[in-house]
């Protein structure tokens, strides 16, 4: 296991010797090394100014020798803790008190546990990361979907101590100077938000930044970012939500959001500013509005390494599930482009997933202008005005190559308009893919209309976020359907007991599972950009996985408690697929030159080998 700063533990193979890098810290006084075989931190403060910093504090776990080297004696009880004894009686701690509020989605003591975590994470961090991770299955749904939504509705009353930063409109010609008010002196890794669409719930304005800080600290635990080079980021354009710009407690700007020109610039001044101080950060945007996420990140990807997780990172999770499908039908991956395939949904999500999956058919086909005309046809797009067809008026120009040919839907028995049942009824399709962002969309009659399907095991994937927005739940898909559907969602639900011993699995298409070994491995490969190669790369790896016996019992993704070892096999096929672009430049030490020479087990090991892990550091102090 790495030791938390990165540092290499030296080995008597090549990849041993090309690996002893030194991932410093977001200073000279704030890194992480072990107390084992290395120098040990430098810090630059003591006695109760070391235990009021969350980067620092061990609490009870302090020694005896570090608390006479650290001013701490008699500072804190006698009996010094191992880091197991400190999570035990947290835990003990937590159980405890979160029964005592009962406000969470789905899980009544949800918000309770955010507040007991969030509170760990305020003065330790090194604690709060370790607890994460070992019980990640059970609090990724706490720091992230789905109750992170609620948090954001709440995030005024919530907000304590300040994390990440805010750049907003009347900030205009001064982020250049404001990026530097951020101590660390490297940060390789930046998740930003505008607030405008935040998961189904719309527009949050300010209170967005909980988006940011909940992604980033699944960034350290799948993909083991260190802690301390990360940046959380709101950018604030304002609001139009008419109940944030009469909250007299409203923390952001009370103004209507920008438009146009102004709201660009706004956003281009951020991407400079951030570039110029630490030009190899790697930038996910998270939560902006269909209007303007698309329009980024055409401006944006070939010259900065960013990519957007609701387009792109959406995408491949859902590409991945509709590959996993196929193979959960008995037949070979190579099958998906005969795959068909009814979309609810033509905002940046559901267009996202359709430009991955198409490219991704294409690719099986051939890659030429016939394969794409050929893999359009396996799609049918419906919106809140029905089926978008060529008659569409005013139609957004990123659904139009997945428009209907209105003599193509005739035939069908279809017309522009078409509502979700007729379609579904005509097309018989292989997979519901729900991206829609309204609950309860997949009714009764469009559930029993996919009975019709010509496949076997018909896959519904109803995978807006929250909870309440998405489209069915498991029972009803099973109870309607029956056993044999493919069920996956975007929001965790329980499976579905369905008698004789027989179990219906709820498949959580969750982000996580693809963005963070996104994010690392487009670091570690030092690629200027994120392509799509490497974005396919990622869904294919994810999609194969599951095991054989998995995918034919249903199952299209893995387990959550798996995630730091999926999110490894997800860096090192990013990291190889750069390499074979020729788009890696290598990371730190090791050059782009070194980094091409590595098999596909040395990339491994070189991925693991700089993924943080939460263990204390041995402190010392020394005077500035």
């Amino acid at each position: 296991m790495p030791n938390p700063s990165g540092q290499i533990r030296a080995s008597s193979s090549l990849i041993g010797r090309l690996l002893l890098l030194r991932r410093g810290a977001a200073s000279p006084a704030r890194c992480f090394t072990t107390t084992e075989g290395h120098r040990p931190t430098m810090v630059h403060k003591r006695s109760l100014d070391i235990l009021h910093d969350p980067w620092f504090n061990k609490g009870t776990a302090f020694s005896m020798t570090e608390r006479d080297r650290l001013d701490l004696r008699g500072l804190l009880p006698p009996n010094v803790m191992s880091s197991e004894q400190q999570i035990e009686r947290f835990m003990v701690d937590l159980k405890r008190l979160e029964v005592q509020a009962r406000d969470g989605p789905g899980d009544p003591n949800a918000l309770a546990k955010w507040r007991i975590l969030n509170r760990l994470h305020d003065r330790n961090e090194t604690m709060y990361f370790q607890v994460l991770i070992a019980n990640i299955k059970e609090y990724a749904p706490i720091v992230y979907t789905p109750t992170v939504g609620l948090v954001c509705q709440n995030y005024g009353g919530l907000f304590r101590r300040p994390r990440g930063m805010y750049f907003s409109a009347a900030d205009r010609g001064e982020m250049m100077s404001m990026v530097y008010n951020w101590p660390a002196e490297q940060v390789d890794m930046i998740v930003v938000t505008d607030g405008s669409r935040i998961l189904g719930l719309g527009d949050l304005g300010v209170q967005g930044i909980a988006i940011a800080i909940g992604k980033l600290d699944l960034y350290v635990a799948a993909a083991g970012i260190n802690p301390q080079r990360v940046l959380p980021v709101m950018i604030d354009v304002g609001t139009n939500n008419e109940k944030l710009l009469k909250d007299p407690l409203y923390l952001g700007l009370q103004q209507h959001r920008l438009d146009g020109d102004e709201y660009i610039a706004v956003i281009d001044e951020f991407m400079e500013a951030v570039f110029t101080r630490w030009p190899n950060v790697v930038v996910q945007f998270e939560d902006f509005q269909s209007k303007w996420a698309f329009k980024l990140l055409q401006r944006y990807r070939c010259s900065y390494r960013m990519f957007n997780d609701d387009v792109q990172g959406t995408a491949g999770v859902a590409l991945a599930g509709l590959l996993g499908a196929v193979r959960a039908q008995g037949r070979p991956m190579i099958d998906f482009p005969k795959m068909k395939i009814v979309v609810a949904g033509a905002g940046s999500a559901g267009i996202g997933v359709l430009n991955a999956a198409r490219k991704t058919m294409a690719r099986m086909l051939g890659n030429n202008e016939t394969a794409f005309d050929s893999a359009s046809s396996q799609f049918w797009v419906v919106d809140a005005k029905g089926l978008i067809t060529e008659d569409r008026e005013n139609i957004d120009p990123e659904a139009r190559p997945f428009a209907r040919k209105v003599k193509e839907a005739n035939r069908q028995g279809l017309r522009e308009g078409a509502s979700l049942v007729e379609v579904v009824r005509e097309v018989k399709p292989d997979v519901l893919l729900g991206l829609s962002a309204v609950g309860g969309l997949f009714l009764k009659e469009v559930l029993e209309a996919m009975k019709g399907s010509t496949s076997t095991r018909p896959a519904v994937f109803a995978m807006s976020n929250p909870t309440k927005n998405a489209e069915c739940t498991p029972e009803e898909a099973f109870s309607i359907i029956g056993e044999n559907v493919i069920f996956a969602s975007g929001s965790p639900f329980k499976d579905v007991d369905l008698g004789n011993g027989h179990t219906g699995h709820c498949n959580q298409g969750n982000n996580m599972y693809l963005f963070p070994g996104i994010g690392l491995g487009t670091l570690l490969s030092g690629s200027r950009i994120v392509s799509d190669g490497m974005l396919q790369a990622a869904a294919e790896c994810l999609a194969a996985y599951m095991t054989e016996e998995e995918v034919l019992r249903g199952v299209i993704y893995p387990s959550i408690s798996s995630i730091r070892d999926i999110t490894k096999e997800v860096a090192t096929a990013v990291v190889k697929e750069a390499i074979e672009e020729d788009l890696a430049e290598g990371y730190r030490e090791m050059d782009a030159q070194e980094l091409k020479k590595l098999n596909q087990e040395e990339i491994e090991e070189f991925v693991q080998n700089n993924m943080w892990s939460p263990d204390y550091p041995c402190l010392v102090f020394k005077e500035h």
